[in-house]
């Protein structure tokens, strides 16, 4: 993604913007479900208007996607990932990047998807980290819904 002219020169980013999005929308989806209310109803869905599709079932590969779409980065990606969700869960501004991903690299370790996936809003801090570093997921999200 090009540099905005003008401004302060931003970090480049070892994961593409484009990824970051599509883990951002696999968070969203994961984000809605709930725990299984009744893990084996007998009714029809349309009976129930479908709510049970909220709920996480044991074949629900929501949650299995996510994990490997973040498992399958690489080391640098993955540092980027949680500086990213930490950059956009505090106060911080783009100056702060290298010092937020220096930590993040400090604090890796082979529990990234699953750290990542219990936090509770880590869709919201992704998008937010990228909007602090000049990206967005816009155009990336009306070309995939």
């Amino acid at each position: 993604m090009p540099q905005p002219e003008g401004g302060p020169e931003l970090p480049d980013l070892t994961i593409s913007p484009e990824t970051v999005c599509d883990i951002i929308m696999l968070a969203r989806e994961f984000d809605v479900k709930d725990e299984a209310s009744e893990p084996d109803p007998g009714s029809n869905p349309t009976d129930d208007r479908a709510m049970a599709v909220l709920e996480a079932h044991a074949d629900d590969t929501v949650e299995e996607e996510l994990t490997g779409a973040i498992s399958g980065l690489d080391l640098d990606e993955q540092i980027d990932l949680v500086a990213l969700a930490w950059l956009g869960r505090e106060e911080h501004g783009p100056e702060d990047w290298a010092e937020i991903r220096a930590e993040a690299a400090a604090a890796h370790n082979a529990r990234t998807a699953a750290y990542l996936r219990g936090m509770p809003l880590l869709a919201d801090y992704l998008a937010e980290g990228l909007s602090i570093l000049g990206y967005s997921c816009e155009d990336f999200e009306a070309a995939h819904l």
